[in-house]
């Protein structure tokens, strides 16, 4: 089946990219048709296109640039970059962008993001439902004039920008970062190496799988899985560094790992830089995805802000910060939003921030981020089901009745009470059910948390016909 036909082209279109395997769901000339049609679609004069380290990154996104030009819009390739320095070429350029990469997803993927000028992000009801439409119909007629393409090394002016908004000052911090052989080993060593221009201060950086591999040797580059972040804790402990930061395969998502080889929640970074944040502009607007931790809301409202809470995903929490003027938001999965990043998120800029406040005081990690913490989550726990909505349904049975419960569907299932929550939805990505769960303590989450996965299992395991 060619890769243009409308069920391949409507299988990996999602909800905010595009995302398959390589070659049999996405090859050279879906990317040539998505180019010409995000031309069209974005009325672009001038594109931006980046790529990740992946084997299929180069060809996927030459292609794409050749059907930029080819409909008539002029090409920046930026080469090899983060998805976060992408953003930063659209916004800082006033074009729109294209980034290839599958971020977190195994090797055999890889996908396409996509953002109008200024870095505004482009989902399923801003125009992707539209490209998607394009791409599955007659082949693109080429424009009259063709565009140009060039080259354009954009690195150290994403590193100047991102210090510029972040300024470490303070004490010498011993810093371990693990790239995951991802874009982070590109722009870890610049960004951070920034840090060390002034007297004192700076970073010792401890590089860990800095080689850029899209085949990925060491471990995924999906630093949400506990899994993947145990060379990093190790290696933390073993260096006495001071903290260690992970980042995803195309480095927009940023984990921390305290002095004591910890796993700091997203959540509680969160609620660090929204307190930053607040501090220099009060009673600013903070966004937090409904799956962050209530601390976050609480924490916002005692220091003076506005909370507001928004559905999973980058499109959905753009726009919101977009309408409210957010000045940053925060999601569990590890994304953080800026408002003077366009609004887009950036990994390297809240390590920066995470670094920041660090280095202005004497207190190891697990202490400062003390005060950040209250609850006590599970992390995600995903489940594969034949039928995830039949499995969302019973779960939703199960506690409808409850009293002093309440439930709603913002996005997926969200179901509250005094002294816990959880969360169930669907993956927009993978065929997943993601389970978030927080209680008072311990005991309280782990057991929710089990009721909850039990009823999953206890759902019917294939779809109905």
């Amino acid at each position: 089946m060619p890769t243009t036909d409308r069920a391949n082209v409507h299988a990996v279109f999602k909800a905010y990219d595009v995302r398959g395997t390589v070659p049999d769901q996405l090859d050279e000339e879906l990317a040539r048709r998505t180019g010409a049609a995000f031309v069209a679609v974005a009325g672009a004069s001038t594109v931006v296109v980046g790529h990740d380290m992946r084997p299929s990154s180069p060809s996927l996104a030459a292609a794409f640039g050749e059907g930029v030009a080819a409909a008539g819009a002029d090409v920046v390739m930026i080469g090899l970059a983060s998805t976060d320095e992408l953003y930063f070429a659209s916004g800082s350029l006033g074009h729109p962008g294209a980034m290839f990469t599958a971020s977190h997803n195994p090797a055999a993927y890889n996908g396409i993001k996509l953002c109008r000028a200024g870095a505004r992000p482009v989902g399923a009801d801003t125009g992707l439902h539209a490209i998607r439409d394009a791409v599955s119909g007659p082949p693109p007629v080429a424009a009259a004039v063709r565009g140009a393409v060039w080259q354009r090394d954009v690195l150290g002016a994403y590193a100047d920008h991102l210090v510029g908004l972040a300024p470490v000052a303070g004490r010498r911090l011993k810093v371990v970062v693990d790239a995951g052989n991802g874009m982070a080993g590109l722009t870890a060593p610049t960004v951070l190496g920034r840090l060390d221009a002034g007297p004192g201060g700076g970073v010792e950086l401890v590089p860990m799988y800095f080689e850029l591999d899209g085949t990925f040797p060491h471990h995924e580059a999906n630093p949400i899985d506990p899994v993947n972040l145990v060379d990093l804790q190790s290696r933390v402990l073993v260096e006495g560094a001071d903290l260690g930061l992970a980042f995803d395969g195309d480095a927009d998502r940023c984990f921390v790992v305290d002095e004591r080889g910890r796993a700091v929640s997203p959540s509680t970074l969160t609620a660090l830089i929204a307190a930053r944040e607040l501090e220099r502009e009060p009673g600013a607007t903070v966004i937090h995805n409904l799956i962050t931790s209530r601390f976050v809301p609480q924490l916002v409202t005692d220091l003076g802000g506005t909370p507001v809470r928004t559905r999973v995903g980058h499109s959905f929490i753009k726009t919101t910060m977009a309408q409210t003027d957010a000045v940053f938001g925060g999601e569990h999965s590890g994304h953080f939003y800026f408002r003077d990043f366009w609004r887009a998120d950036s990994g390297m800029l809240a390590a920066l921030h995470t670094l920041a406040a660090l280095a202005a005081t004497e207190a190891p990690l697990s202490q400062l981020l003390a005060d950040y913490e209250r609850y006590v989550a599970s992390g995600e726990v995903n489940s594969e089901v034949g039928d995830p909505a039949a499995a969302q349904a019973t779960v939703e049975t199960a506690y409808a009745d409850v009293p002093g419960v309440e439930l709603d569907r913002l996005d997926g299932l969200t179901v509250t009470a005094a002294t816990w929550w959880f969360n169930l939805r669907a993956s927009n990505t993978e065929p997943l059910l993601r389970l978030n769960v927080e209680g008072d303590d311990e005991a309280t989450m782990t057991r929710v948390r089990d009721d909850v996965l039990a009823l999953i299992q206890s759902s019917p395991k294939e779809a109905a016909e």
